[in-house]
């Protein structure tokens, strides 16, 4: 059952960006901690990288998405998705639901006509919330490992 609660959604800058990290440990894993975290966010934001997120009532941030902005010539200027997760105990409470949604405004502020993202097979749930928000499944996603990391 779904209970939506107020949120609110504020874009993370440097100095608050590790406030993300908890969000993004859930759906990131091999974050070694938030200075890490932060590190990589900043090496992402020199190629457009930004993050957002959704605070509770409390003022504690519950749900974060990083994105950017891309263009292709199939596709032509568009938000990429690259990151998005609610904790556990908040899921179900309209914090993803308004972080998609301050995405589809940001995007149409910047003239994009698209929003993608990718999402493990795995992750039912978000698959959910990706077709409720309006998504479509228009392709699969193919990947090989190279040597390095």
């Amino acid at each position: 059952m779904s209970v939506e609660t107020a949120v609110t959604i504020e874009e993370f800058g440097e100095a608050t960006v590790e406030l993300a990290y908890p969000v993004m440990k859930e759906l990131r894993p091999h974050l070694t901690g938030s200075a890490d975290f932060a590190a990589r966010v900043r090496l992402q934001r020199a190629e457009g990288y930004r993050l957002v997120g959704s605070f509770d009532a409390t003022g504690a941030v519950v749900s974060a998405a990083g994105f950017r902005l891309g263009r292709t010539l199939a596709w032509g200027p568009f938000l990429y998705i690259d990151d998005l997760c609610t904790l556990p105990a908040a899921r179900g409470q309209g914090h993803a639901r308004a972080l998609l949604a301050w995405i589809d405004d940001e995007a149409r502020r910047l003239g994009c006509h698209q929003v993608h993202l990718d999402s493990g097979t795995h992750r039912h749930a978000a698959h959910r919330r990706y077709l409720s928000s309006g998504f479509v499944i228009e392709a699969l996603h193919f990947s090989k490992k190279t040597a390095g990391e």
